[in-house]
């Protein structure tokens, strides 16, 4: 059925750009050969620049590709400020509103518990809570900060969140402990409108890549040919696609990294690996990398002499720098 599904829309992708010589090379092969050889075929197009600037050509990608994400909140710490965009289906973000913020008073990315700093990077929401102590207005959403890149980077703290004012309006402090606090009427607004599992927070401090079409299309398609290494156990071009920065939250470096990857991919397994739920954002950061954040769902399934040897459905986030045209991963979850 997942083979079907990827035939008919890269099929119906084709036929938007004509019935080309790529449209009747789909069907030829899928005529002659079935459709695991289509399945083939189609997956060489998913690894090709062009097939994604054409997926992007319509999108609104000023701040990155959205499949998963209907919220978008976006915070400059240096205005500082918060805005809300809501994100259609077909890609086009509407910005709802724009607010002035209160953030932590300490300067650049946050390190340490206590420092009072407001992090910089992209975060998933975990929780939204309602009946707090007055201090924090109406509600609050919670973050993932620290996030398994931060892990990685040893930085500590807890309790990173958006929310209000307190509501007896005694607030003497300009700063927060590291949090994002907004007008409790526009917050109470967003309450109503935003899902927190749908929704994701960038933060930054004066300046934010705003990835290309190309930047976004090239990461897209290197992703798929990242998936295409694993698929093949071809260990080597698998292992090219990570940076020799590579540090997981616990501790595991890349040459631990690639050695444990050598025993896994030794056991010669077939696997089936689909993608879904993909988005891709600018990651800022304090040494003004170019950085991104590729999220998806990741189902995975491994048959050793035909039976099933391990089944995982995951959700999956990987922090890649971007140089000279070539993603490496320097953390994963």
């Amino acid at each position: 059925m997942r083979i079907w599904r990827f035939v008919i829309a890269a099929f119906s992708c084709c036929m938007l750009h004509g019935f080309d010589a790529e449209t009747a090379k789909i069907i030829q092969t899928y005529r002659t050969t079935g459709l695991q050889n289509t399945a083939k075929l189609l997956d060489t197009y998913i690894q090709d620049k062009a097939f994604w600037l054409q997926i992007l050509q319509e999108r609104d990608t000023e701040y990155g590709y959205f499949e998963r994400y209907k919220y978008l909140f976006i915070s400059d710490k240096s205005l500082p400020n918060l805005m809300l965009y809501t994100i259609s289906p077909n890609g086009k973000l509407e910005l709802v509103k724009e607010v002035s913020a209160l953030v932590g008073k300490g300067k650049g990315n946050k390190r340490l518990s206590g420092d009072l700093t407001t992090p910089i990077g992209v975060y998933d929401f975990t929780d939204k809570l309602t009946k707090l102590p007055p201090y924090y207005g109406p509600l609050a959403y919670t973050t993932d900060y620290p996030n398994n890149y931060d892990r990685s980077l040893k930085k500590t703290g807890y309790g990173i969140w958006i929310h209000g004012l307190p509501l007896d309006g005694n607030r003497e402090e300009l700063n927060t402990k590291g949090c994002i606090a907004i007008d409790n009427n526009v917050l109470s607004d967003f309450g109503k409108l935003v899902d927190y599992r749908q929704a994701l927070l960038i933060s930054y401090e004066q300046k934010i890549h705003k990835p290309s079409k190309d930047e976004l299309a090239q990461i897209l398609a290197q992703l798929y040919g990242w998936r295409a290494a694993w698929l093949a156990n071809d260990l080597e071009r698998y292992l090219g696609f990570y940076s020799r920065e590579f540090a997981r939250p616990n501790g595991m470096k890349y040459n631990a990294f690639a050695s444990y990857k050598r025993q896994v991919f030794a056991k010669n397994e077939e696997k089936v690996i689909n993608f879904s739920d993909i988005s891709v954002v600018p990651y800022p950061n304090e040494e003004h990398r170019q950085m991104f954040r590729i999220s998806f769902t990741q189902d995975y399934r491994a048959y050793k002499n035909g039976k099933s040897s391990y089944t995982s459905s995951s959700y999956k986030i990987l922090y890649v720098i971007y140089e000279n045209g070539d993603m490496r991963i320097v953390s994963e979850q």
